[in-house]
């Protein structure tokens, strides 16, 4: 593997930051918090991330443009959720993640069962030490908390995501079983043999490199300890001589903050490339489920569980998306919303429209199961 350019970290920047955009709105969720943001920052953060993807285009992309996302991978993740947390919680929910689904089954419940799932097969259990690598702002973590005892350590390089994961936390209860700690995946600050556990649910995709962040995690896993990830992959049936092929791939990396996506068969090796012994592999996605994962995307309301999943998949829907798109555009032309609003709701849109297509023809998969151990010492 050809060595990847690290990010210097620099916490007090990043923290200079997160306050003069943020300010108060983790403390309020939805629209709320995306209208009380600074208008300067949301637009320096809006045209940082975007320069990235601006006039980039899947028919002209290559390698050179490639590797200065890569080289630029923390701050374009750190920038993206800066633009996009907000809208995912209103539209999805605490867990950014997507699911497998039961027939009949809700949405949420069905969000839970897929942590559940992780957690049973990596066979975490009562006080295991366990580390969430790209917690989010700490569904999942709270979810496996109470489902297995273990205690976790959430690991992100977003502040404002992680002052929203300790509020959440401290809501339910569970500030002792959980923290969460500011970082950068690639070159964590936890010594060597820290964990018994460690997961990451569709988060290392963000990495530049699979192989250097499964090696930091192969770095503080204990002897023995086990690795269990739900990863982001094109499939083997990839061909990025094809363009469409490309333009998925890249329309899925641009609206949700991925510098670097890789091949199933690519993601196999890093794994072992690593130092760990592959125990399960599954592409999740080729499961016979009684609806798809990608359904809530598609906007298909027929195949919602409940009526309470009819509204939660409404606002994802083509119709939900304009309508609420264009409410926002309205907002941000008055000056109630930030500039750069619409304009990071509607690269999310086009992405959810990349995602469905990528999944219907078997192109990607957002949950490639690895189950991996760190070998006894």
């Amino acid at each position: 593997m050809a060595p990847i350019a690290l990010e210097p970290e620099d916490h007090s920047r990043d923290a200079a930051f997160h306050k003069a955009l943020h300010g108060k709105s983790a403390e309020t969720t939805g629209f709320r918090s995306l209208m009380n943001k600074d208008h300067d920052a949301h637009k320096l953060a809006s045209e940082e991330y975007f320069k990235h993807w601006d006039n980039k285009f899947a028919s002209t992309e290559n390698a050179e443009i490639r590797e200065a996302r890569k080289a630029e991978y923390a701050t374009l993740t750190r920038h993206y959720y800066n633009l996009a947390t907000d809208i995912y919680e209103y539209g999805w929910g605490g867990s950014f993640h997507f699911c497998r689904f039961a027939y009949g089954e809700g949405f949420h419940r069905a969000i839970a069962r897929h942590e559940h799932y992780l957690a049973h097969m990596m066979g975490l259990r009562d006080g295991m030490k366990v580390l969430d690598v790209g917690c989010g702002v700490g569904g999942p973590a709270r979810e496996i908390a109470k489902f297995t005892g273990v205690n976790i350590v959430g690991l992100n390089n977003n502040d404002y995501q992680i002052e929203r994961a300790g509020r959440y936390a401290a809501k339910e209860g569970l500030s002792q079983q959980l923290s969460f700690t500011k970082g950068d995946f690639m070159q964590m600050c936890f010594p060597s043999n820290s964990f018994d556990a460690v997961y990451a649910i569709e988060a290392t995709v963000h990495a530049p490199s699979l192989e250097g962040v499964y090696s930091q995690i192969y770095r503080v896993l204990k002897p023995g300890g086990v690795f269990g990830v739900y990863e982001w992959l094109m499939t083997d049936s990839y061909d990025n001589e094809n363009p469409r092929h490309r333009e998925i791939r890249l329309g899925i990396e641009q609206g949700d903050g991925i510098s670097n996506m890789v091949r199933v068969s690519e993601g196999l090796e890093a794994i072992k490339a690593a130092g760990f012994e592959l125990e399960m592999h599954e592409d999740l996605a080729d499961r016979a489920d009684a609806r798809p994962w990608y359904y809530p995307l598609d906007g298909d309301l027929r195949m919602a569980g409940s009526i309470g999943d009819v509204l939660t998949i409404a606002r994802m829907t083509r119709l939900g998306r304009l309508l609420a798109h264009n409410a926002v555009g309205g907002l941000e032309r008055i000056g109630l919303a930030p500039r750069g609003t619409k304009k990071t709701a509607d690269s999310l849109a086009y992405a959810a429209d990349c995602l469905v297509a990528g999944g219907k023809d078997k192109l990607f998969t957002p949950m490639y199961l690895m189950v991996a151990r760190k070998p006894e010492a």
